[in-house]
């Protein structure tokens, strides 16, 4: 996979781009990174990319040329574009998955009060990062692209990615390490007991409990086995006694 960014700041990147997981992914060229500073492209004498917006308003608006030149000079019949925007449909992991089987991905990230809305006309997909406003996209894309990245093959162990939160449409499992008792408390006996069967029992009834605590609307979204929900509802009956 190759991902390309537009940006102003391409130096926002070097963090994710030179730590852990991703470093080493990297340094494997299990893909290819850059960031393209669409300042470069501009026509306007003083290095603008940006002006007042017709109509009045606060703030300044990105230009169409800069952008459009410069995603112009790298998109290919391969690439999706994706424009951040908080009027985008809201980054998950299905898009995640979605997005980590693509072969080109090139990402627009707007600053200042926006961007000229003719630039919509040139984008594959909107996405937000969720419902609040950033200083510009970068923030929102790094995460992206970690998402991304950690499920291409050999980035982490496929097992790991496949016991992830919202991987399953679940939260994730408790999960425990030595010492066995801390504190008074202790991992649980099914952990430790060497029965396969049990302890991934345990765990998926664990995310059931999980996710109905803390995100009851993903289970809105499952096709749950009447085991599943006869669990859920055994929960819920206990809460209420």
């Amino acid at each position: 996979m190759k991902i390309s960014v537009l940006s102003l700041f391409p130096e926002y990147f070097e963090p994710l781009l030179h730590t852990s997981i991703i470093k080493r992914a990297k340094d494997k060229d299990l893909f290819e990174f850059e960031v393209v500073d669409f300042r470069k492209f501009t026509k306007e004498k003083h290095g603008h990319v940006d002006d007042t917006p017709y109509g009045g308003g606060a703030g300044m608006v990105l230009m169409c040329q800069p952008i459009l030149d410069a995603l112009k000079s790298i998109r290919t019949e391969n690439s999706t574009v994706i424009l951040l925007t908080p009027q985008g449909k809201t980054f998950n992991q299905g898009i995640a998955k979605e997005l980590s089987l693509k072969d080109h991905l090139i990402f627009i990230c707007g600053h200042y009060e926006g961007f000229d809305e003719r630039i919509r006309d040139y984008v594959d997909i909107q996405l937000s990062l969720g419902d609040f406003v950033l200083t510009g996209g970068e923030s929102a894309c790094m995460v992206m692209c970690d998402c991304i990245l950690r499920l291409l093959p050999g980035v982490i162990k496929q097992d790991s990615s496949d016991d992830d939160s919202f991987s399953n449409g679940l939260l994730e499992y408790p999960q425990y390490t030595r010492p066995e008792v801390y504190d008074g408390k202790r991992v649980p006996d099914v952990l430790l007991s060497g029965h396969h069967a049990n302890i991934n029992k345990w765990r998926h009834e664990k995310a059931l409990e999980n996710t109905l605590h803390h995100r009851p609307d993903l289970l809105e979204q499952l096709d749950l086995s009447e085991e599943d929900k006869n669990y859920i509802e055994s929960i819920k009956k206990n809460c209420i006694e």
